[in-house]
C-alpha cells in the first residue's frame, strides 16, 4: 500500500513556491541557522503544535476537464492558509514538519481533511482526486503504512478515484524501491501521474521507468504555446510518448484560448488552469460541466474537417473490455467464448481504459507447474491487474494522420484503442488504419489540383474559413497570379504553359517543406499560400524572395532571342499585336492580426483580393500588402511600400 506517501498538495497560485523555501517566520518553535532554512528545536508538545497548525488549514479544488467536452474529470487538491500559521509558503511548511520527524502524521491528518471534504462531489460528479506527493516521506521516521485504503474505504471513495502526483521536487533517496512502491500502489487501482513534467531534467527517465497514467505538463510550456514555435515543438512531442505509453495528457497552468486551441491541436486530453476555474475554497462552487470549454471546442470543430471522425466511428470494432475487478476464471471464460479474439481492453469503473490483457500472459501462467490452481485460488492475490499490458490510446476526435503517428511509435501492436471524453469506445485494428488512409487519400485525390497535385479550391476555401474564423491567431494570406501569361501560351502552346505552371507549383512546394505552411492551387495561373503565427517581415522576405527567383526562373522557358529583347510579340484579346513583357507573378498579402474582429467572410475577402489584385500588377515589385481591422490599426500599406 502507498499509504506513507504524503499528500503535500502545492499551489499553481504561489509563485514562490518553485524558489527558495524560506520557511516560517521566525518564532519560538523553530530557529535559524547561518544559511536562513528553519531548524528544529526541542519541544515537548511537538505534536499539539503541528495538529494546532493543520486545525488552521484548508484545501482548495481546481477543476481538471476534458478538452474536447468541458466535463469534470477530476480536482487537484492545494493547500491554503500555511501564512496564517507562520509559514512564507507550502514548501517551508513540510520542510518543518520533515525535519520535526512528524511529515506522515501532517500527511495523514491533511488527507483525511481534504477527502473528506472533497468526496460529496467526487461521488455526485463521478470524478477524481489529485494530490502532490513528497518523497521524503519514505524516509521520514514515523512512516507507517496500512492508511489510505482505509481511508478512503472508510469515506467511501474508490481506489480509481485516488491519484498520487509525483514530481522531482525532492531528490528519491532510492528511486528502484520508490517506483517498486508506485506499482505496488496501481496494483491496487490506485492511480499515479507525474507532475509538473519539463520543469526537471529526469524527468524522461521517471516516466520510462513508472508508465503514470497521467501526465501533467508544466505551465511552462503551456504559457504563450500557440505563439512559441520551440514550445510546441517540445509540447508535441511529449505528447506523443505519453500517448504511446497509454498516458492520459493534462496541460497545466491554462489561462487563454490561444493556448487553450494549441493544447487541443496537439493533441492534450486535459486541461487545468483560469481558463476553466480558478481554485474554490468551497465545493459547492465546483461544476460537473464547465459550457464555456465545451463552446470553445465546438467552434473548433465547426471549423475543423469532421471526416475523419466519421471515418474512425465507422472502422472501429466494438470489443466488449473487461473491468478490472473481473474474476481470473471469468476471464478465461470469456477468451473461452471469443477464441476470435486474443485479447480484450481492461478498464476501470469509469469505463477509462487501463491496457488490455492478452490471453498468451494469463496462459504462460495458468500452464506452469500449479499455475491455473493458484491463479483460482482466492488467497493467492491474482488480479486482472498482474496482467494488463499497457496500450496506446487516442481520442475519436483526433485526425487520422495522429493517430498513425502514435500506431507506429509501437512495434508490434494490433492496433490502437480508441476514447471519446476518455471512455473507452473501441478498437481501430491495423487493417482498419490501412483502409481509412485509403479511403483518404481516394478523397484527397479528388480534392487536389489534377496538374500540380497541391490542394484545389475546397480545400483552399476551408483554410481560409478555419482562419477566419481563428481570431486568436496571426495569419498572413498570399494571392499568387502570373503577369501575361496568356501571350506565352499563344506562343509557345499549352504544354509548355502546364510546364511554367509545375514549376511554380514546385517552387510553392519547396517553401512548404516541413509542412507548417498551406499551399495551394485555385486553378490556371493563380495559387494561394497560407502563413500561421509565423514572423511577418521573415514571411515577406519568403514571398519577395519567390517572386524574384520565378521571373528569373520564368526566363529560361523563353527562346534565346526573346530572352535577350525582354519582350514578346503576340496579339491582344482584341486581336491587336503589341509587346508583352515576359511572365512574372504578381502578390497579394493580407495580414490577419491577433484578436482581431470577426466580421470578415470569404465572400468578402473575394472581392478585397481582387481589387488589390490590380494594385500589385501596376506595382514595380509586384507586390500589394493590406491589412485586415485588428486590434493595433487599420492600415493598407502601398504598393511596393514598407511592410
Amino acid at each position: 500500500d502507498m499509504e506513507g506517501w504524503s499528500m503535500q498538495a502545492a499551489t499553481i497560485a504561489n509563485p514562490n513556491f518553485m524558489m527558495g523555501m524560506k520557511g516560517p517566520q521566525i518564532n519560538d518553535h523553530h530557529h535559524r541557522v547561518n544559511d536562513g532554512s528553519p531548524q528544529p528545536i526541542d519541544r515537548p508538545n511537538i505534536k499539539d503544535y503541528w495538529s494546532n497548525c493543520l486545525n488552521q488549514l484548508d484545501y482548495a479544488f481546481q477543476p481538471i476537464v476534458n478538452i474536447h467536452t468541458g466535463r469534470c474529470y477530476g480536482y487537484e487538491a492545494l493547500l491554503r492558509h500555511v501564512e496564517t500559521v507562520g509559514f512564507e509558503t507550502i514548501g517551508s511548511f513540510f520542510d518543518l514538519a520533515y525535519m520535526d520527524d512528524v511529515l506522515h502524521f501532517v500527511d495523514r491528518q491533511l488527507r483525511k481533511k481534504a477527502i473528506e471534504k472533497i468526496s460529496p462531489v467526487l461521488e455526485e460528479n463521478g470524478a477524481k482526486l489529485f494530490f502532490n506527493l513528497d518523497s521524503r516521506l519514505l524516509t521520514s521516521t514515523d512512516y507507517q503504512t496500512g492508511f489510505t485504503r482505509e481511508l478512503c474505504r472508510s469515506i467511501g471513495v474508490s481506489e480509481d478515484c485516488f491519484c498520487m502526483e509525483v514530481s522531482e521536487r525532492h531528490r528519491w533517496a532510492d528511486p528502484i524501491a520508490t517506483m517498486n512502491i508506485l506499482n505496488n500502489y496501481r496494483n491496487q487501482g490506485f492511480k499515479i501521474a507525474v507532475d509538473d513534467f519539463g520543469n526537471g531534467f529526469s524527468g524522461l527517465q521517471m516516466i520510462y521507468y513508472l508508465e503514470p497514467d497521467y501526465l501533467k505538463i508544466d505551465r511552462f510550456f503551456i504559457k504563450d504555446l500557440g505563439n512559441d514555435h520551440k514550445k510546441r515543438m517540445f509540447v508535441s512531442q511529449i505528447v506523443n510518448i505519453a500517448h504511446t505509453l497509454g498516458s492520459i495528457v493534462i496541460a497545466e497552468g491554462v489561462e487563454t484560448e490561444s493556448e487553450y486551441y494549441a493544447c487541443l491541436g496537439i493533441g492534450c486530453d486535459l486541461i487545468q488552469g483560469f481558463l476553466v476555474q480558478r481554485p474554490q475554497l468551497e465545493v459547492s462552487e465546483l461544476k460537473r460541466d464547465y459550457a464555456h470549454i465545451y463552446s470553445l471546442a465546438q467552434r473548433n470543430l465547426r471549423k475543423s474537417n469532421s471526416h475523419d471522425y466519421e471515418l474512425i466511428h465507422t472502422q472501429m470494432e466494438n470489443i466488449e473490455p473487461i473491468h478490472y475487478q473481473l474474476k481470473i476464471q471469468d476471464v478465461f471464460d470469456r477468451f473461452r467464448m471469443n477464441p476470435e479474439y486474443s485479447f480484450f481492453p481492461v478498464v476501470n469503473e469509469s469505463n477509462h481504459p487501463i491496457g488490455i490483457i492478452r490471453e498468451k500472459s494469463i496462459k504462460s501462467f495458468a500452464y506452469s507447474k500449479f499455475g491455473r490452481d493458484l491463479l483460482l485460488n482466492p488467497r493467492y492475490g491474482k488480479s486482472v491487474l498482474h496482467f494488463v499490458s499497457r496500450f496506446p490510446v487516442a481520442d475519436i476526435h483526433s485526425s487520422i494522420e495522429k493517430i498513425l503517428e502514435i500506431y507506429t511509435q509501437n512495434q508490434g501492436i494490433d492496433g490502437i484503442l480508441i476514447v471519446d471524453s476518455m471512455q473507452y469506445r473501441g478498437f481501430l485494428s491495423a487493417s482498419a488504419l490501412l483502409r481509412i488512409l485509403n479511403e483518404k487519400n481516394i478523397t484527397l485525390a479528388r480534392e487536389q489540383n489534377p496538374l500540380s497535385g497541391l490542394p484545389g479550391n475546397t480545400l483552399i476555401h476551408q483554410y481560409i474559413s478555419q482562419a477566419l474564423f481563428d481570431t486568436e491567431n496571426h495569419y498572413l494570406f498570399v494571392w499568387f497570379d502570373f503577369d501575361h501569361f496568356k501571350p506565352y501560351n499563344d506562343l509557345y502552346g499549352f504544354r509548355n504553359g502546364d510546364r511554367l505552371i509545375l514549376r511554380f507549383a514546385e517552387m510553392l512546394k519547396g517553401l512548404n517543406h516541413n509542412g507548417k505552411r498551406f499551399v495551394g492551387h485555385i486553378g490556371g495561373d493563380d495559387f494561394f499560400m497560407g502563413f500561421r503565427n509565423e514572423n511577418r517581415d521573415q514571411a515577406m522576405e519568403i514571398i519577395r524572395g519567390l517572386l524574384v527567383d520565378f521571373r528569373k526562373d520564368a526566363e529560361s522557358f523563353y527562346d534565346t532571342k526573346t530572352i535577350s529583347m525582354g519582350f514578346v510579340v503576340a496579339k491582344g484579346r482584341d486581336g491587336t499585336l503589341r509587346q508583352y513583357p515576359l511572365v512574372s507573378v504578381s502578390a497579394v498579402v493580407v495580414e490577419l492580426p491577433t484578436n482581431r474582429s470577426n466580421d470578415v467572410c470569404c465572400e468578402d475577402l473575394s472581392c478585397l483580393m481582387g481589387e488589390l489584385k490590380s494594385q500589385a500588377k501596376r506595382s514595380m515589385d509586384k507586390l500589394c500588402i493590406h491589412r485586415l481591422n485588428g486590434a493595433e490599426s487599420d492600415q493598407a500599406v502601398a504598393p511596393g511600400g514598407p511592410f
